[in-house]
């Protein structure tokens, strides 16, 4: 019986090693942090910081020492949700792909806005303090990891789930505080575009089910992280899902409907046929 468990767990390890690996990275990353001190601390997030400041010196390592540096509250609060997430994904899609779309949002979104960022200092519209603010964590990657699920879904489900989330991402663009906020919707758009290129997901099970609850919430929490983000998030994900399920399902319904009309009029047509013989 112990050896058995010990085997079943061994091979979910397995499946999941991506997730495995990066988790207990990130585990250790912060560990260390906390143990360092403040002031230490703060230097080490300032240096992996994906800033204008750093990325203008061609700090291009940046891109990927960033997403093991977490600043982001108790490692508690985020890394089960964290771990549920990519672990899914993991499951879905396997472990290349998931790499493929964290580094996608993780950079993708990054760059891009590193390039608005840079425009709005340049036209007047920002100053010049944001060239300097911190930038580090794993929430871009997370945000495309995310979005890369709705290639997954069940077709049945699928237009209600993309729908929410692209309502999701534009509410949280519109009333976000920050250029984080517009980086986690960009990669989330990011992560659904790479996905259609991954073929299809390996399927659904019970426990794959179980893993998309925490994985979703932990998602809505990172995306929409204030008050009005949540309450507007919400609202426009509810309206967008109803409308995406309604417009989606209506040529389906039209074409069931043309369907049984026309097997009628075969029905008819091979009766009336029968009579004159």
């Amino acid at each position: 019986m112990v050896g058995e468990m010990v085997s079943t767990v061994l091979r979910a390890l397995a499946r999941t090693r991506v997730t495995v690996v990066y988790a207990v990275m990130l585990a250790a990353m912060t560990t260390a942090l906390l143990a360092l001190g403040p002031a230490i601390q703060n230097r080490i997030i300032s240096h992996a910081s994906t800033n204008l400041h750093n990325l203008s010196r061609g700090h291009v390592g940046t891109l990927l020492v960033s997403a093991f540096v977490v600043d982001a509250g108790p490692i508690y609060v985020w890394l089960p949700g964290l771990v549920c997430l990519l672990a899914l994904a993991e499951l879905l899609w396997c472990s290349l792909r998931l790499v493929v779309a964290f580094a996608t949002g993780h950079i993708g979104a990054t760059l891009l806005v590193a390039a608005g960022l840079t425009a709005a200092v340049e036209l007047g519209y920002l100053s010049t303090d944001v060239t300097r603010a911190t930038d580090v964590g794993m929430s871009y990657g997370a945000s495309a990891v995310l979005g890369s699920l709705s290639a997954a879904i069940p077709r049945r489900w699928r237009p209600a789930w993309t729908g929410w989330w692209v309502a999701v991402a534009v509410a949280v663009m519109i009333v976000g505080r920050d250029f984080t906020d517009i980086g986690h919707s960009v990669a989330l758009l990011l992560g659904m575009a790479t996905a259609t290129r991954f073929g299809h997901a390996t399927g659904w099970t019970p426990v794959r089910y179980l893993l998309l609850v925490p994985a979703s919430s932990f998602g809505f929490l990172m995306l929409a992280d204030s008050t009005v983000a949540l309450v507007a998030g919400a609202g426009l994900g509810v309206l967008a899902a109803l409308l995406a399920e309604t417009v989606m399902r209506r040529p389906i319904r039209r074409t069931v409907s043309t369907e049984w009309h026309a097997s009628a009029r075969r029905r008819v047509t091979s009766l009336s046929s029968g009579d004159h013989l």
